[in-house]
């Protein structure tokens, strides 16, 4: 029954950061989703921080499991493709914690987290793998600095024009999905 207490917490948190961010969400209204009092809220989880580094472990575990399932024949850029638009999928279907860069005692939460932070420096390695993969055999442009690529793809995550774009009511989450793709991977100008 803790277990899945847990679950259902961390479900709820997830929809909440989601829908209105860390500075947003509030840990009455988490109680209130689950049906519990605050004060039980807090027996499983000390701070909202904490109930936000749980919500974001869960994402980043899931997002390991989907980079184990890569088809490993796939060229470079078909992975690093791959991800994003898995990264996308999770972001329109509001899995994906809208958490600010900048929160200090967020951040200081995360980086507390030891599962955080093994599940980041498990990811941040595949994918850093394969873009010097692609830099090395020219799939990927070597005169970008691999960090720099591989936090452009953590950006998608997180990418404003998502909401934007679904907000304008234009287009399909298909459509948001593949423009998205295109300027990230194809760039803006004309060929």
């Amino acid at each position: 029954m803790l277990a899945a207490r847990e679950e259902a917490i961390i479900q709820s948190v997830n929809r909440l950061l989601a829908e209105k961010g860390f500075d947003a969400m509030t840990v009455d209204e988490v109680a209130s989703a689950v049906g519990i009092a605050k004060a039980s809220l807090y027996k499983h989880f000390p701070s909202k921080e904490d109930l936000a580094a749980a919500a974001m472990v869960r994402v980043m575990r899931r997002a390991q499991q989907f980079l184990q399932d890569i088809e490993a024949g796939l060229s470079v850029c078909d992975k690093l493709k791959a991800v994003v638009r898995w990264t996308l999928q999770v972001q329109l279907a509001g899995q994906m914690p809208a958490l600010p860069s900048q929160n200090s005692s967020l951040r200081v939460a995360l980086l507390g987290n030891p599962d955080y932070l093994a599940a980041l420096t498990a990811i941040s390695g595949v994918l850093g793998a394969w873009i010097e993969a692609g830099q090395r055999d020219g799939t990927l442009d070597p005169r970008l600095p691999a960090v720099g690529l591989l936090y452009t793809l953590y950006a998608r995550a997180c990418d404003p024009v998502v909401d934007f774009l679904r907000a304008g009511g234009q287009h399909s989450d298909e459509q948001i999905i593949d423009l998205v793709l295109s300027t990230c991977f194809d760039g803006l100008c004309a060929r």
